[in-house]
C-alpha cells in the first residue's frame, strides 16, 4: 500500500485524505504546531471535530512532534497549510524531502516578484529545498472549486492538478482520481496557480454586493435583493482573471472554467472571505472589518496586497493600461490604500478583454 502524509490537519489538507485513502494508499494525517487538538480527537476517537466525520480506516494521525517517523517512507507529501504557513512549510520541507518524492500543494495563492513577476507557492517550496536534491523531487498544485467538507462527503468534486511537466500532473492526478473526486492534469501550473489564487480576491467583490444590500437596509418588502450587482461583479472578475492570464501568457480560458469561474462561484456560495466583503461592502473600513475577523485567516487580503505590488510594475512596463482591471484597482484601494469603498460602475465591463494586437 502505497504512504502519503499530508501535513497539516485543517480543513481542506484532512478532506483529501478521503479519495487517497479510497485509492488505498496508506495516509498518515500529520498536524502542525497548531493542530494538536484536532489531532487528539483524530487519534482517540478516530473523529476530525472540524470536518465532523470519522476518518477513513487507512489513515492514521500524528502529532508534529512525531512527524520523523509519519514521514518515513512516503512517496507522496500534500502540503495542507494556508498561505501564511508557506515559509514555515518551506523550512520542514528543507529539511526533510527526500529525492523521487512528490509534493503536491492545496495552498491558494501567490507572490509579488520585483520584476513583476508571479512567484508561484510550489516554486516557492522547490527553492527552499538543499540544491543537491532540488531538481529530483517533483512539485505540483491542485485547484479549483471544491468544499472540503463535500470532498470528505464523497460528493462529485473537480479540480485540476497542475505541474511543470504534464506527465508528473498525470501521474498525480491518477493517485488522487476516484468515482467522486476528478483531477483533470494540466501542465499549465502558472495558470492554474495564477486563477485560483484571483478567484479569492474577487469573492470579496461578489461579497460587497451583499453589504451594500445590508447598508441600504436588506431585501425590500417586494423580495428585491442585490443579485444583479453579485452577478455583474462576478463577471468582472471571470473578465479580469482572464485578462491578467492573457498577460501572463497563460492559458486565458482558466478564467472561465475550475480555476476561475468554478472556484469563485463555490467560494462566493459562503464562508469567511464572502464575509469580509460583506463587511467592506456595508461601509465598514478595512481596518474595522479585519478586527472583526482577527481569528479568521483571510488568504484574499495577502492576494490583493500582492496585486497591489504588481499593477504599478506591469503599468510601468507598459503591459497594462491605467483603465484596465479596474475591480482589482478598487480592492487594492480599499484593503491596500485603506480607502473608502466606491464601486466603478462607469469603467466595469468595458475592458475586461486584451485586445488581439496587444
Amino acid at each position: 500500500m502505497p504512504r502519503t502524509a499530508i501535513l497539516g490537519a485543517g480543513l481542506m489538507g484532512s478532506a483529501m485524505a478521503w479519495p487517497l485513502s479510497d485509492n488505498h494508499n496508506e495516509v498518515r494525517l500529520i498536524g502542525t504546531h497548531l493542530d494538536d487538538e484536532t489531532i487528539k480527537s483524530c487519534r482517540g476517537k478516530r473523529f476530525h471535530p472540524r470536518l465532523g466525520r470519522t476518518l477513513p480506516e487507512s489513515v492514521e494521525s500524528y502529532y508534529f512532534s512525531e512527524i520523523e517517523k509519519a514521514l518515513f517512507g512516503c512517496e507522496l507529501i500534500v502540503s495542507g497549510v494556508n498561505s501564511l504557513g508557506m515559509g514555515w512549510m518551506a523550512e520542514q520541507l528543507a529539511k526533510r524531502a527526500v529525492p523521487g518524492q512528490m509534493i503536491v500543494g492545496i495552498t491558494k495563492g501567490l507572490e509579488a516578484g520585483p520584476d513583476g513577476e508571479v512567484r508561484l507557492f510550489p516554486h516557492i517550496l522547490k527553492a527552499a529545498l538543499p540544491a543537491e536534491i532540488r531538481e529530483s523531487v517533483r512539485f505540483a498544485a491542485i485547484g479549483g472549486p471544491c468544499i472540503a467538507g463535500e470532498l470528505a462527503g464523497r460528493r462529485p468534486s473537480f479540480v485540476m492538478l497542475g505541474a511543470d511537466d504534464l506527465a508528473t500532473a498525470e501521474k498525480l492526478a491518477a493517485i488522487f482520481r476516484t468515482s467522486y473526486y476528478f483531477p483533470t492534469p494540466t501542465a499549465d501550473l502558472l495558470g492554474l496557480e495564477t486563477g485560483v489564487a484571483l478567484k479569492n480576491a474577487y469573492t470579496v467583490a461578489v461579497g460587497m454586493a451583499y453589504g451594500i444590500l445590508e447598508k441600504e437596509g436588506g431585501i425590500d418588502a417586494a423580495g428585491a435583493s442585490m443579485h444583479n450587482l453579485a452577478a455583474a461583479l462576478f463577471a468582472q472578475g471571470c473578465g479580469e482573471i482572464r485578462t491578467i492570464l492573457q498577460l501572463l501568457g497563460a492559458t486565458d480560458w482558466f478564467a472561465s472554467s475550475l480555476p476561475g469561474a468554478g472556484d469563485l462561484y463555490v467560494t462566493s456560495m459562503g464562508g469567511r472571505t464572502v464575509l469580509f466583503g460583506r463587511l467592506l461592502g456595508s461601509g465598514l473600513g478595512f481596518r474595522q472589518a479585519r478586527e472583526i475577523m482577527a481569528k479568521e485567516t483571510l488568504e484574499s487580503i495577502e492576494i490583493i496586497k500582492s496585486m497591489g505590488k504588481l499593477l504599478p510594475v506591469w503599468q510601468r512596463k507598459a503591459l497594462i493600461r491605467g483603465d484596465e482591471l479596474p475591480l482589482m484597482r478598487t480592492l487594492i484601494d480599499v484593503i491596500v490604500n485603506e480607502k473608502k469603498l466606491d464601486l466603478p460602475f462607469g469603467s466595469l465591463f468595458r475592458q475586461v478583454n486584451r485586445t488581439p494586437e496587444r
